[in-house]
């Protein structure tokens, strides 16, 4: 009986161990993909969390994004705003995305006062390369005329020139 209350103790103490001292985590990840705009022949990470606890005013997520191209990790930061209950982070523009190639993403929830209150670390994989996508953007401007370094006289390219990258 005694030794099944040690166990016991010792169990309930490892649990006690695992718990958060500043509670349950704010964000929960709830999406993550690659974004290919082939229009404006350009990619993005695109990262959705749900706020599941409140977070103090003045909070800012910070989101790290591995460079496909290489070199150092691509930071976003955007404020946290109280009443949002979902965050959308999208990378800056990237290039050099590999198909079936994971790609780390962390991201950090920060209080007003800098310190960590979360830290999530996933990856992201593509299911195409970047190569799929245009050189040149097909269209500019607000009204997506066609891009006359793309389309010459008005008319369509036999084959569109493809995205490579520059390593």
């Amino acid at each position: 009986m005694k030794m099944l209350a040690a166990v016991v103790l010792i169990a309930a103490a490892g649990l006690a161990g695992c718990q958060r001292e500043t509670g349950p985590d704010p964000l929960k990840l709830t999406g993550k993909m690659f974004v290919f705009n082939y229009r404006l022949a350009y990619a993005t990470y695109m990262v959705t969390l749900n706020k599941t606890e409140p977070v103090p005013d003045g909070s800012v997520v910070v989101a790290r994004f591995e460079n496909p191209a290489g070199g150092e990790p691509l930071t976003l930061t955007r404020k946290l705003f109280p009443k949002l209950e979902k965050v959308v982070l999208e990378s800056p523009d990237i290039t050099c995305v590999k198909k079936e190639t994971p790609y780390a993403v962390t991201i950090e929830v920060k209080g007003p006062d800098g310190a960590t209150l979360q830290k999530l670390e996933t990856t992201v994989i593509s299911d195409i390369d970047q190569d799929v996508m245009p050189a040149k953007p097909l269209v500019e401007g607000p009204g997506y005329d066609k891009n006359p370094a793309v389309f010459h006289d008005g008319k369509a390219p036999e084959r569109f020139e493809t995205a490579s990258c520059p390593t």
